[in-house]
Parts: C-alpha cells; sequence; structure tokens
C-alpha cells in the first residue's frame, strides 16, 4: 500500500515513519545547514527527523527551529544529545568553532577527527538511537563503519560545493607536489583535471590542510575519500544548475555510489524578517546599500576593522556592516561621520532577510559557502574577501566561473591567504576604490547583478515541486525506504 504525503508528491511504500538522525560538525556554519535538511526532510516526506550535537550546541539548532516553526510550536525535528569529550587546553563548554579562540580552534578540528576522542560518544548514540538512516558530516568518517554494522544506510552531508570539495580532491591526490611541496607561498598550483576555465591558486591561498605536506597522507585511499566512496550516498547543498560540471563529475569519475544535490536547503524569508536592519533598509533606495559580513568564524584583526571602517565611510555609499569582534571600536567620530547612511550590527543578524531586502544591492562576502549559496537565491552580486579553509578556491567559481561578483582586493595588489600571518592589510583606499566602482551605475555590479538573478531563478525553481533539488531529495528519501525494506526493516501493509 502506496501512502502519500498531501502536498509534497512523495510516496512511501512504509507503515511508520522512517527514522534518520542527522550529526554535523561542531561549527554553526555546519549545524545551521544540517537542521535545515533536517526540517526539509521533516516536512516532505514520512520522515522522523533527529539532529544530535553537544550540549553547548543545542541553542543553535534551536534557534534555526524557532526561526522556521516559530517558538510557539512544536517543531517535528527533534534534538538529541551526546558528551564533548574533554580536551587538554580548551575550556569547558567551548564546542563551537565560533566560540573558540582563535588559538583554540585547531583544538575543536583535531577532536571531531580523532578515532580515540570524538568516535565513541557518537557510536554510544548511534547504537542507542537504532536510527533507519544515518546523514553524518564529513569529518566523522568512523559513522560510515559504525552504520554498516548496524545494518543501515549512512549519507555524508557536504556543507561546502561541489566546486571546492572537487578541487581540494584533486589537489591532493592529482598534484601532490604543488599541494604541500614548495614553501613558497607564491608558488601557483593549477588544479588537475577540471572542467571549466583554468582554477588556479597561489599556494598562500590553499587551505591549510593542503600546505603540510608531511602531515597529509596522499594516498587515493586516505580515510576521508575511501568512507566517501564506501558510504551509502553523498549529499551536497548545492543544486544542478550552479555546479553543473562539478556536480555531473561526483559521479563520473566513481568518487560516490550515489550523489543527491539538495540546496539551497535554507528557506527564503521575506525582507520583512530583516529585524532592527529592516527599517532602516526601508529608508534606503533600491540597490544602494553594500551588506558586509564575514560569517562566525574566521577573525579578522582590529586593524583591518579600522581599514574596513574608513573604507568603508570613504566609499561614500550606504552600507550595512555586520561586526563580530566585542572589544574593538571604530575610530573616533567614525559612527558620527557615517550616522546618516550607516549601519553597523554587533549582534546575530538575520543574513538571508537582508540579503532578500530591494535595498541591498551589494555583498561583501568571505565565501563561506552558505553565504554564497543565499546570496545567489537573493540575486545580489558580491565583492569577495575570503579568509580561510576553501572560501579562497570558492572564490574562483564566484568570480571566474560564474561571474556573478569580483574580488575586492584586486591581483596583484597584495597578499593573501589562509593564515592571518601572511595576509597582508587591505587598505582603505583600496576597499573605497572597489566599492565605488563596482556600485557606480553601469558598472561591473551591474552586470554582475544580472547573472545573479538568472541563478536566482534557477535557485527557486530547484526548490519547488518537480525541481532538480526537490527531485533529489524525494530520491533520496526513496533510496532510503528502500534500502530499509531490503534489510527487513518494515512490514508491508
Amino acid at each position: 500500500m502506496a501512502l502519500t504525503i498531501a502536498g509534497t508528491g512523495f510516496s512511501t511504500c512504509t507503515s511508520k515513519k522512517l527514522r534518520v538522525l542527522l550529526i554535523p560538525f561542531f561549527a554553526t556554519s555546519h549545524i545551521e545547514p544540517f537542521t535545515d535538511l533536517a526540517i526539509r526532510l521533516a516536512a516532505a516526506a514520512a520522515v522522523e527527523a533527529t539532529v544530535a550535537v553537544t550540549p553547548a550546541n543545542v541553542s543553535i539548532v534551536r534557534s534555526v527551529l524557532e526561526r522556521h516553526y516559530g517558538k510557539h510550536h512544536t517543531a517535528p525535528v527533534k534534538i538529541t544529545t551526546y558528551p564533548f569529550p574533554a580536551v587538554d587546553g580548551l575550556p569547558g563548554g567551548v564546542e563551537n568553532l565560533g566560540k573558540a579562540a582563535p588559538a583554540d580552534s585547531w583544538r575543536i578540528d583535531a577532536t571531531a577527527v580523532s578515532d580515540a576522542l570524538m568516535r565513541p560518544a557518537q557510536e554510544a548514540l548511534v547504537r542507542e538511537q537504532s536510527p533507519d538512516a544515518l546523514v553524518t558530516d564529513l569529518h566523522f568518517v568512523w559513522n560510515v563503519r559504525v552504520a554498516e554494522e548496524l545494518g543501515v544506510p549512512c549519507v555524508r552531508f557536504s556543507v561546502i560545493g561541489a566546486f571546492s570539495s572537487l578541487a581540494m580532491r584533486h589537489l591532493e591526490l592529482l598534484a601532490p607536489d604543488v599541494a604541500g611541496g614548495d614553501p613558497d607561498p607564491d608558488v601557483v598550483a593549477v588544479v588537475p583535471r577540471f572542467p571549466g576555465p583554468p582554477v588556479r591558486m597561489p599556494r598562500a591561498e590553499l587551505p591549510e590542510f593542503l600546505r603540510r605536506k608531511a602531515e597529509v597522507g596522499c594516498s587515493t585511499r586516505n580515510p576521508f575519500y575511501a568512507a566517501q566512496a564506501d558510504c551509502f550516498g553523498l549529499a551536497v547543498n548545492t543544486f544542478s544548475d550552479l555546479e553543473q560540471h562539478y556536480c555531473e563529475m561526483q559521479m563520473r569519475q566513481g568518487y560516490v555510489k550515489r550523489a543527491y544535490f539538495l540546496g539551497p536547503v535554507s528557506p527564503r524569508p521575506s525582507p520583512a524578517a530583516a529585524g532592527g536592519g529592516g527599517g532602516w533598509l526601508d529608508s534606503k533606495p533600491d540597490r544602494s546599500v553594500v551588506y558586509v559580513c564575514f560569517g562566525s568564524l574566521a577573525p579578522v584583526s582590529d586593524a583591518q576593522l579600522r581599514e574596513l571602517a574608513l573604507g568603508l565611510e570613504a566609499s561614500g555609499r550606504p552600507f550595512l556592516w555586520v561586526v563580530r569582534a566585542e572589544e574593538w571600536a571604530p575610530p573616533e567620530g567614525w559612527e558620527e561621520r557615517v550616522r546618516d547612511r550607516g549601519l553597523m550590527v554587533t549582534t546575530w543578524a538575520p543574513q538571508t532577510a537582508i540579503l532578500g531586502h530591494q535595498a541591498v544591492g551589494a555583498f561583501v562576502t568571505h565565501c563561506g559557502w552558505n553565504s554564497v549559496l543565499e546570496t545567489v537565491a537573493a540575486g545580489v552580486p558580491v565583492l569577495t574577501w575570503p579568509l580561510v579553509f576553501e572560501q579562497f578556491i570558492t572564490e574562483r567559481l564566484v568570480t571566474e566561473v560564474l561571474g556573478i561578483g569580483e574580488r575586492l582586493w584586486p591581483h596583484g595588489a597584495g597578499v593573501r591567504s589562509t593564515s592571518c600571518a601572511e595576509h597582508e592589510l587591505v587598505p582603505a583606499e583600496a576597499v573605497a576604490r572597489v566599492v565605488m566602482a563596482f556600485m557606480a551605475p553601469g558598472g561591473p555590479g551591474d552586470a554582475a547583478r544580472g547573472r545573479v538573478r538568472d541563478l536566482a531563478a534557477k535557485a527557486h525553481a530547484a526548490m519547488v515541486e518537480g525541481g532538480s533539488s526537490h527531485r533529489d531529495l524525494r530520491r533520496l528519501v526513496d533510496d532510503l525506504v528502500e534500502a530499509r525494506s531490503a534489510a527487513g526493516g518494515i512490514k508491508s501493509v
């Protein structure tokens, strides 16, 4: 007997809900899209979704659920917890990259991939919950084996796009002499066997793990890629029309057994949800405001914040700037000078709603993948200012492949690096000059806006019923239900 969920187009042959357990990495930029995916699963099919986090990260999940369902409604998505291990040098209760001191963030990264420290608690949780399917972050390679022992499918969910994920894979496995070889930061790596225009990366802009050859194994069967090949499938927070060639490569190269492109999983709120910035934005002309935000992870030095403040002032453009630096204060007299056209926000800001406001004309972004998807969905062009991890690689997709923005600091202007010690200060004059040029009528911002608006329409089409991401979500659920049936986990009705 087929059971159809009203209004979704999903059908299953189950007599009970499919119980899916989702386990994200310890960063807000991972926990939020995992929770968004849980919401999609719970809404789209007969799925009981549970997000598993450590105690200090519960508030992040709850915040996402409250934004979606409201504070006074019971969310169909459940939350469960497991303990974060005691780690030498890491204060108790610090369980998120965004809460760790810059000097301690590596401890959270190291703990997350530690079979000795992290696996016992996660494995105990998975065995206790006994889900029908497991959705795990990429860091936790052991979960593939745990799920296999339990006889349930394990799907790895990537919160990073296909372009950047594949570029890092190809650099690590196919160009080991460049990725981690010559210590000269000016050495340029070209991503091998990659579709589209050549992707050239100065070594200084590569993720740290690719710059440490002695610490990275270059075997094609290292644990990370072995787990990816052995798991039930890979889900990615992207959509086919955004990264088509790179999505197709996942299957064509045999990197995974199954691939599901489900994004953007974050919902699109109305501009009315822009919170404290909404009324201020309402007072500004259409497409006039520069929105500036560097995400929740990477710190920006006080000296760089000062240059950015002075540059935004000198640009003459209205701006809304989200600053996550508790100790920093702007230059004396700055707030008074920009009072009529600048708004500095030091608390959490509803980014998707801000980007969706008609007054926003450009986004100065660190190129975190969630931010890229949100600006694409909103149809807002970008000025790029990558800081860490894969963000410099993602910048190439944004500027060179998609053409939806430009670098804020042009080629040859100075050294940029994933290591803050190597990254040169971007001067205020450069900030002002590029912002003014990008926002000028008929300038590069207008051309980028046309391209990103086309992608926005495709992003919306992907998520509605019958769209590519909607179909892939339905296929994922159907495949998991079929796997449960094959394992004898349900009774026909």
